[in-house]
């Protein structure tokens, strides 16, 4: 393999958006290529025309994107290589490796009904296969499959997979509308665009023998099969939506990092050492199909959580505020002060798993009005925390400094002179500035939002516990 130059692509059907399952395959081939100074290839396998959409490729192609999967050939559509397939057809046909059939759905249906009353697979019976027919109205065109022996491939992953030929029938490679099957357009694909490295889900392994025969067939060498585990939900079930979302859009639209989602794909079924977190130029140097194990993979939301949650501890606040506007916007917080947001960024990155609780933990930064939590404005707006608001309002307006430092040693004199501890004033105050009992620092917050702001919420509350006398 050392001197092959290693071509991998990803082929996702533009039938919905793309999901955890289809961007773990997608990245294995990513990594793969990008370690062996391949190429990757993006293939759009639309050749579903009733159940394929331009929304779906868009968001198959946004998802990638925002993954930071690039892509060094494509997107290409099989829809637009028909040409191509029928050219390959022929030469199955003018070799005898392929033959027209001229059987109806209807006639194929009684037979499978009659197949399966004896007992047998109800697999096509090979009915015309040697009677030489030409192409007519309705026919379709079949693989002369071997009818004896075994199909055997070598997996990267499983190792040698083997296949009882009898069990198979002859293929369809050619509908009867002219379009092709979707073994034929693979086959295909991967020979005319140089594909060594199929990896995709092992789903995919009953598909492989079918594959192999269409090579064998047209005297092509094969490719390297890989097929990797599924990606199970905690419960040991195939994933589906109640393990928690499942398309990587939704992923994003829940506020996650990209890099934090990267890195909890490549690790469901692949492993390095005892290692949990890798930067995308560690997966790149470490990653190898050695690492993929052969059970499958488990998908755990908590243990995302956990690693978003790291990704925004260590991320710049800067990065983070870019990524944070648009979830602002969402709760109805446009047009910001740029600054602003990077600090109420840097106050809250320690404190948050995903961006959506970010956002909505800010709040009290961008909002005009602010309301209290119940139970907070219950506990500490009371009628006896008033006199303590009204001075420490005083003192607040006539402080010199209004960085935390400045805050801080305003805050020591007052209580000195009060004989209090910071406990009696701050929670008061924590609350009249942002509606909640548990915040960022008080100081960092007063600063952040600046003399004005934090003069006139004090002034809200002290009016507000006094509607309550």
């Amino acid at each position: 393999m050392s001197n092959l130059k290693i071509v991998t692509r990803f082929p996702p059907s533009p039938t919905g958006y793309l999901h955890i399952g289809g961007a773990r395959t997608a990245l294995f081939n990513w990594l793969f290529a990008r370690k062996n100074g391949g190429k990757f290839i993006l293939r759009i396998e639309d050749t579903d025309v009733a159940r394929s959409t331009e929304e779906a490729t868009r968001a198959i192609i946004e998802s990638l994107q925002w993954l930071g999967m690039d892509w060094d050939e494509g997107p290409f559509f099989q829809s637009q290589r028909y040409p191509l397939y029928r050219e390959y057809v022929e030469r199955l046909l003018s070799s005898g490796k392929a033959y027209f059939c001229c059987c109806t759905p209807q006639e194929l249906e009684v037979r499978r009904q009659e197949a399966k009353a004896k007992g047998l697979k109800p697999k096509y019976d090979g009915r015309c296969r040697n009677l030489g027919l030409g192409k007519a109205a309705g026919s379709v065109v079949r693989l002369k499959s071997p009818e004896v022996g075994k199909t055997v491939f070598q997996d990267l992953v499983k190792g040698s997979v083997a296949f009882d030929n009898a069990e198979l029938d002859d293929l369809v490679l050619l509908r009867s509308d002219g379009t092709p099957t979707y073994h034929l357009a693979v086959v295909i694909d991967d020979i005319t665009m140089g594909v060594t490295h199929v990896v995709r889900g092992d789903d995919h392994v009953n598909n492989t023998p079918r594959q192999v025969m269409i090579y064998q067939a047209l005297g092509e060498v094969l490719p390297f099969y890989a097929h990797v585990p599924m990606i199970l939900g905690s419960d040991r079930t195939r994933l589906s939506k109640r393990h928690g979302a499942t398309s990587v859009l939704a992923y994003r639209d829940l506020g996650f990092l990209p890099q934090a989602l990267l890195n909890a794909l490549v690790r469901i079924g692949w492993s390095y050492g005892d290692q949990e977190k890798f930067s995308r130029e560690e997966l790149i140097e470490k990653f190898s199909l050695d690492g993929v194990g052969k059970s499958a993979g488990i998908f755990n939301m908590e243990k995302l959580l956990d690693m978003n949650a790291q990704y925004i501890r260590e991320s710049p606040a800067s990065y983070l505020a870019d990524l944070l506007v648009p979830f602002l916007a969402n709760l109805g917080h446009k047009d910001l002060d740029r600054r602003k947001v990077e600090q109420a960024v840097e106050t809250l990155k320690a404190r948050s798993k995903t961006l959506v609780e970010m956002a909505e933990s800010s709040r009290f930064y961008f909002e005009e009005d602010i309301c209290y939590e119940p139970k907070a404005d219950s506990k500490f707006l009371k009628p006896e925390v008033l006199q303590l608001l009204s001075e420490i309002k005083v003192r607040l307006q006539e402080a010199g400094d209004f960085s935390q430092k400045g805050l801080e040693e305003t805050f020591v004199h007052f209580m000195e002179e009060k004989q209090i501890k910071l406990g009696s004033i701050a929670q008061p105050l924590r609350v009249a500035l942002t509606g909640k009992s548990a915040s960022p620092g008080l100081f960092e917050v007063m600063e952040i939002l600046g003399r004005e702001k934090v003069l006139e919420r004090i002034e809200k509350a002290i009016e507000h516990i006094r509607t309550k006398t």
